[in-house]
């Protein structure tokens, strides 16, 4: 599997979403991925899935040190106790004494950011993750939240897709070596029937999705496509056997716009 590499991190550049799968479904599949060469798997608090995530990582059969695994405190849990206890539940879900990689799922102004970056780089120091970053953080967010953290925040988890222009929240991260993983990299689903993909994959053999994957891949960005049908688990893993040409990426990267976004909550942050 390719690694996607920045500053201290190694994060495989293809991983299992595991947004609304549940229950024996969800530990189905995701050891169904695991089996079939999957090495990073991305769970949270809210999904209300790391039990089986769980499950799924033991009955592969795979040495942990092989996996990357993340998961997502919730934004009800940033005051420093909360935190730490959250975190320790969920590694108590997921039977592991450690996650590869621990995110605060979105931003939350009711607690100072300095309160919670100050518990999550806690959590990397008493050796509960061995990396900590953010997820759905706007450039300012970004540039707030490294000044403050004293540990390296290592990613930011946005959506990105080809319908989505992230430039500048790339730049933001490029600065202060941190990785970009991109959530609904196939704009969940939307893009398979794209006439541009479509066009550019008929040159590979590849379906649309692939393209994507393959133009985020090529961007130095991880992607973890959620899927819940097991024949587009190695659909998506199937990205690493072509390049897109420079002008390929061009046109991928002109359909793009901040119109884009598909996940939108009230909650949400004020977006670049």
């Amino acid at each position: 599997m390719q690694v996607i590499e920045v500053g201290s991190v190694r994060i495989p550049a293809i991983g299992l979403g595991t947004w609304e799968l549940r229950g024996r479904a969800c530990a189905r599949l995701v050891e169904q991925a695991l089996r079939l060469g999957y090495r990073h798997v991305d769970t949270a608090q809210m999904y209300d899935n790391e039990r089986e995530v769980g499950e799924a990582v033991r009955a592969s059969g795979i040495k942990r040190d092989e996996l990357f695994v993340t998961t997502k405190v919730w934004t009800t849990h940033f005051a420093p106790n909360d935190l730490e206890r959250s975190t320790k539940e969920s590694l108590a879900k997921l039977r592991l004494g450690e996650v590869d990689l621990l995110l605060l799922h979105w931003p939350n102004p009711q607690v100072p950011l300095v309160e919670t970056l100050g518990a999550l780089a806690r959590m990397k120091q008493l050796g509960l993750a061995r990396h900590i970053g953010v997820s759905n953080f706007t450039v300012a967010l970004i540039e707030e939240a490294v000044a403050v953290c004293p540990e390296p925040l290592v990613c930011d988890q946005v959506e990105y897709h080809p319908y989505l222009d992230q430039t500048k929240v790339l730049e933001a991260c490029a600065r202060h070596q941190m990785a970009v993983v991109a959530y609904s990299p196939i704009a969940k689903g939307r893009l398979k029937s794209d006439r541009t993909l479509e066009q550019i994959g008929a040159r590979y053999g590849k379906t649309a999705a692939q393209v994507s994957l393959r133009w985020l891949v090529q961007q130095n960005v991880a992607a973890i496509p959620r899927t819940s049908r097991i024949e587009r688990l190695s659909e998506n893993l199937d990205i690493f056997d072509f390049t897109l040409s420079d002008d390929e990426m061009r046109w991928i990267f002109a359909m793009g716009s901040a119109k884009g976004r598909l996940t939108d909550f009230g909650f949400a942050p004020k977006w670049d």
